[in-house]
């Protein structure tokens, strides 16, 4: 909110209404993307990406992950162009559709393919730069798999997040619950 006091700038509108959708402001974030929709209805950016992204997130929201995957269709020919918000030559934004498509993949327990959305994001770390879903990608493939059954590949992807996030704070709540999911699929036997 902060951010929208200094700027109504695309970028920074985006990043705002991403950030209030991803913890639960999805009421205002829908206004910000319909203020995007109508202030840039030519723009390409926000038309085949920030606007779709933040309306398949809000029917996430709603429990609508059908919804939220043909939300996300518009995007899909432009994810892997070299998109996304650029500070300082650190990109950000790049694969958000295939990121929350493969989250609507998993709501609507359709594993594999939320697996494929989100090795996309591992294969494309170009695209991706410095976004926290680079990192991300790989705890919510673990999951992906671990859903699936198929413990070697989720007990991977768990502990390759773990490596990465090493050295994070470790009160970070989604940090705290990949490492309670890790122990429980460490603690599996397997069939």
């Amino acid at each position: 909110m902060a951010a929208l006091e200094l700027s109504k700038g695309r970028d920074v509108q985006y990043a705002a209404a991403l950030a209030l959708d991803l913890s639960g402001g999805s009421s205002r974030s829908e206004a910000l993307a319909g203020d995007l929709e109508k202030r840039f209805p030519e723009d390409t950016f926000a038309k085949f990406t920030y606007v779709p992204v933040l309306r398949a997130l809000s029917a996430l929201e709603h429990g609508k992950p059908t919804d939220s995957v043909e939300r996300l269709q518009i995007a899909f020919r432009y994810e892997l162009a070299a998109n996304g918000l650029n500070f300082n030559h650190f990109y950000l934004g790049g694969l958000h559709s295939a990121y929350v498509r493969g989250e609507a993949f998993m709501a609507a327990h359709q594993y594999a393919e939320a697996a494929a959305e989100f090795q996309k994001i591992l294969d494309h770390r170009g695209i991706v730069g410095a976004d926290p879903i680079g990192v991300l990608a790989h705890l919510q493939l673990g999951r992906a798999f671990a859903l699936s059954g198929d413990l070697p590949k989720s007990k991977t992807a768990y502990q390759d997040f773990l490596t990465l996030w090493k050295d994070a704070d470790p009160d970070i709540p989604i940090l705290k619950s990949a490492k309670v999911e890790y122990a429980r699929l460490s603690a599996a036997k397997q069939p």
